[in-house]
């Protein structure tokens, strides 16, 4: 019997992914399986440890299968530890499964941060896809429901890139029976108690698929199913979508039905529908964020912070995200080529500050034995989340009359409020605790809200960075940045006069690295030789820069594919690979005319004047 009280102990220190693992925990089945694109590590920034974990608490037996062969038709790697009672959760992995194998130019990558030994090809392409087929033929009438940030952006019709197609939604080309978007905890919860609530009533049924599980769960926030006309709602609580064939017919209509489901989520008030070859995926709204309180509560259960035991090999996302903590969810930049807006939400939620002191300490009681290692002490690198300084932010306004697209553009709403002045309090109070070494705020700095409060940018700078600060300015053209969602490059030249007053009064050496981005819709080689010239006249040779890929989801794939900014205006788009290396070449210096040419011409221009 499912004890559905929150309980965060007696918790194993893995979730178990065999046979031998479940009867040591004294398991005859389990309840959920939840299948995964990446290798099991049970930390906090990985999500199916994350949510195996919430169900545990809640008393689902939960087990994961990571990685499984989907090139062995024999003999079903999924069913290692037998058919579950209620359902199968599936994910591509903590990445759309195809930008994890190719590049920006379409080319194979040669690792995977989120496999044992960064080996490359574990996942197969559209994994969600392949996943689905795999359990649907291990587990012939058992619920599928996909999730992760894969089945989250491609939940309608969408631009994909690496076909070059419009492809519809992920949950009708999976065959999948719901699809769980954004952050799933509430919604994956809600459906298991359903599920076991169903299976209890009539398990024979249950087990031969003759149940209904979609039709339990219609009214469920933060899911998307395949419905009748029935399930539509009165308009004024539903927002049809263009049509897929519409979309397929006129590419601008992407770009309404990508506004119009960044109005969706923010507004969290509708029903969206959208219509593809007679039949109907509806999108109930999103959950709203998890309150401080269930925040606190999701954080405390006991991960191990490591890998499975199972391993030979380190998985290197760990290592980058193992002394990590995350403090909030959200962002509200909105910026156009980001997909966090769509998948986390534009509202922020924040754990208390007991919370993350409560997870410090938890750290410094599993510090490496030995007196070196605790000389050493604890460095965290990474207090954080989407954006380090929109911890505890909130809206005072009401989200459902929101119109806007961005919380901080073209300027910061007025009511958007967050007190980076106490976000440092906690910052100093974790550096404070016995063990601590140091503390770093490795998530990017958001600089135009920074600069609203220059003591807490003052301590950012002074005090929380290891000698890098990252930020994203992106470019410097304002044309291009307006269309980004991004602060023009003046408010950047500003912060950047900040940050070198603020090292130099340290007595510090650091430095300011900007993550920078060439191919974006509407721009075009002058702008990319303008950046150039601005990089040059600096002496920057930049390091975090990147090729714009269209991702599923996001508006500016939208303007990728349609050609058109959103107010309906013809752009230039470097589409071809020839147009997208040309402009990358430019913004690593190796422009045929040269931005050090450029800038002698430029000044020789200054003198003679």
């Amino acid at each position: 019997m499912c004890n559905y009280n929150f309980k965060s102990d007696s918790q194993p220190k893995f979730l178990p992914m065999s046979r031998d693992e479940m009867e040591a925990l004294g398991w005859e089945e389990l309840d959920i399986l939840l299948i995964s694109g990446d290798a099991y590590v049970d930390h906090p920034a990985f999500g199916p440890a994350l949510l195996g974990r919430w169900l545990l608490a809640h008393g689902f037996k939960v087990g994961i299968i990571s990685q499984p062969d989907w090139k062995n038709n024999e003999l079903s790697p999924l069913n290692v530890m037998g058919r579950p009672r209620l359902f199968a959760g599936i994910t591509a992995g903590s990445m759309d499964s195809m930008l994890a194998h190719y590049t920006a130019f379409r080319k194979k990558r040669k690792d995977d941060a989120y496999t044992p030994g960064g080996l490359a090809g574990a996942r197969p392409n559209r994994a969600c896809l392949v996943y689905t087929g795999m359990t649907r033929q291990a587990f012939p009438g058992l619920p599928v429901i996909l999730g992760g940030i894969e089945a989250s952006l491609r939940r309608t019709s969408h631009y994909d890139f690496w076909s070059d197609s419009l492809r519809k939604s992920i949950l009708l080309d999976s065959k999948a029976d719901l699809l769980v978007y954004g952050m799933g905890e509430t919604s994956l919860l809600t459906l298991a108690v359903r599920a076991d609530s169903l299976e209890r009533k009539s398990p024979a049924e249950y087990l031969a698929g003759k149940v209904s599980l979609i039709d339990e769960c219609k009214d469920v926030r933060g899911i998307a199913f395949v419905g009748r006309p029935e399930d539509i709602p009165d308009q004024l609580h539903s927002l049809r979508l263009p049509a897929h064939q519409e979309i397929l017919d006129d590419p601008k209509y992407l770009i309404q039905a990508t506004l119009d489901l960044e109005r969706q989520v923010h507004q969290a008030c509708r029903v969206a529908v959208q219509e593809t070859e007679g039949r109907l995926v509806l999108l109930n709204p999103p959950n709203p964020p998890m309150s401080r309180e269930e925040m606190d509560r999701l954080y405390s259960l006991p991960f191990a912070r490591a890998a499975h035991p199972s391993y030979t090999q380190p998985v290197p996302a760990l290592e980058m995200l193992k002394t990590s903590i995350t403090s909030h969810r959200g962002c509200g930049g909105g910026c156009s080529f980001c997909s966090l807006a769509l998948h986390q939400g534009r509202l922020i939620s924040s754990r208390s500050e007991e919370s993350v002191l409560q997870e410090t300490a938890e750290m410094l009681k599993n510090l490496p034995k030995g007196r070196r290692a605790r000389q050493r002490g604890l460095a965290i690198s990474d207090i954080g989340g989407p954006t380090v300084n929109m911890w505890g932010a909130v809206c005072e306004f009401t989200p459902e009359s929101c119109t806007r697209t961005s919380c901080l553009f073209p300027t910061i709403c007025p009511g958007f409020k967050v007190n980076q002045s106490r976000h440092v309090s906690m910052l100093r109070r974790v550096k404070s605790l016995p063990g601590v070494s140091q503390v770093r705020i490795g998530s990017g700095l958001r600089y135009d809200l920074g600069m609203r409060d220059p003591e807490a940018l003052r301590a950012y700078i002074g005090e929380f960075i290891g000698g890098q600060l990252k930020v994203a300015p992106e470019h410097v053209s304002d044309s291009v940045l307006t269309l980004m969602r991004k602060p023009a490059r003046g408010l950047f030249e500003v912060f950047l006069n900040n940050f070198v007053r603020v090292t130099r009064q340290s007595g510090k050496e650091q430095y300011v690295v900007p993550y920078l981005m060439s191919g974006f819709p509407g721009c075009n080689d002058g702008d990319m030789r303008a950046l150039a010239v601005w990089l040059a006249e600096r002496g920057w040779r930049p390091q975090q820069v990147q090729c714009f890929i269209p991702t599923p989801g996001t508006l500016a794939t939208a303007m990728y594919y349609s050609r058109l900014d959103p107010a309906g205006n013809i752009i230039y788009v470097a589409r071809t690979d020839a147009e997208r290396l040309r402009q990358h070449q430019i913004l690593l210096g190796k422009d045929p005319l040269g931005a050090a040419r450029l800038v002698r011409q430029k000044k020789s221009a200054a003198a003679s004047r």
